[in-house]
């Protein structure tokens, strides 16, 4: 099952990363109402925001917890970003907060070409979940330094994007600190309704005993509505595989995030 899984997204990731040019989108400023998505949910992109605009971001996750997040595009290729959040916010007991403000830097290396996706590196250091103070981590590790590439493409009506990376987290107090690979997929129908999936193969969170990944991976789903052209309301299924070895953790986490996008 889990081989299975793994080959099948890595084909699919594979495909859409190596299509032919006749459905490629070679405006990269049609998606989204104007701007490309960043991240999927946890996963980057090779999009980064254009020169002179920011965004600002509200992401619930279980056990009351908040992650408030902002980013700026410093050129049409760099972006740089910062964000903070505590678990607990949500609650009637003192919140837990992050030790740290985290960060978040993007340079887009390659444009998207007619026969090139678009190739990016960059590093971030915003996990998910609780943070555990004795192994250092976010129950789901940052991406740490990361490189990504990305096609967009154009079947029939549907705007479809795929998505390819390669990352090594600095959440390595565990012991557990080997690459890992991501793939995803975003979709959009209607101009206003967005679906995007992603799945993570947790290679840098896979041994046994440590409370947290099993080796099935992280599989997320996301469902977003572009409410209007600055504003995106999305909800958020996390590990969808069972993924955890804690035993309180019975079923696949629920979250929200709001983004709100602008120029200056």
């Amino acid at each position: 099952m889990r081989f299975g899984i793994k080959s099948i997204i890595l084909i699919a990731s594979l495909l859409l990363l190596t299509a032919g040019p006749i459905y490629c989108q070679e405006d990269e400023t049609e998606s989204y109402f104007g701007i490309q998505p960043r991240t999927l949910i946890d996963a980057p992109t090779a999009w980064t925001l254009p020169r002179g605009c920011f965004d600002l971001s509200l992401r619930v996750f279980p056990n009351g917890g908040i992650i408030g997040a902002t980013n700026i595009g410093l050129s049409s290729r760099f972006m740089l970003g910062i964000s903070y959040g505590a678990e607990a916010i949500i609650a009637n007991t003192g919140a837990n907060w992050n030790p740290n403000i985290e960060f978040n830097v993007k340079l887009r290396l390659i444009d998207e070409a007619y026969y090139l996706p678009a190739i990016a590196v960059g590093f971030t250091s915003q996990g998910y979940g609780s943070y555990d103070d004795a192994k250092k981590r976010y129950a789901y590790k940052s991406k740490g330094f990361y490189a990504v590439a990305t096609r967009s493409l154009y079947l029939y009506n549907l705007s479809l994007g795929g998505h390819f990376g390669v990352n090594f987290t600095m959440e390595d107090d565990d012991g557990d600190n080997e690459p890992s690979f991501f793939f995803g997929i975003d979709t959009q129908f209607n101009n206003d309704v967005a679906i995007i999936a992603e799945y993570d193969l947790a290679l840098n969170d896979d041994k046994g005993g440590n409370d947290f990944g099993k080796g099935r991976g992280y599989l997320n789903l996301g469902i977003k509505w572009l409410y209007s052209e600055n504003l995106e309301l999305e909800v958020v299924l996390k590990n969808l595989l069972n993924n955890r070895e804690e035993s309180d953790v019975t079923s696949f986490g629920r979250g929200l995030r709001i983004t709100y996008v602008e120029y200056f």
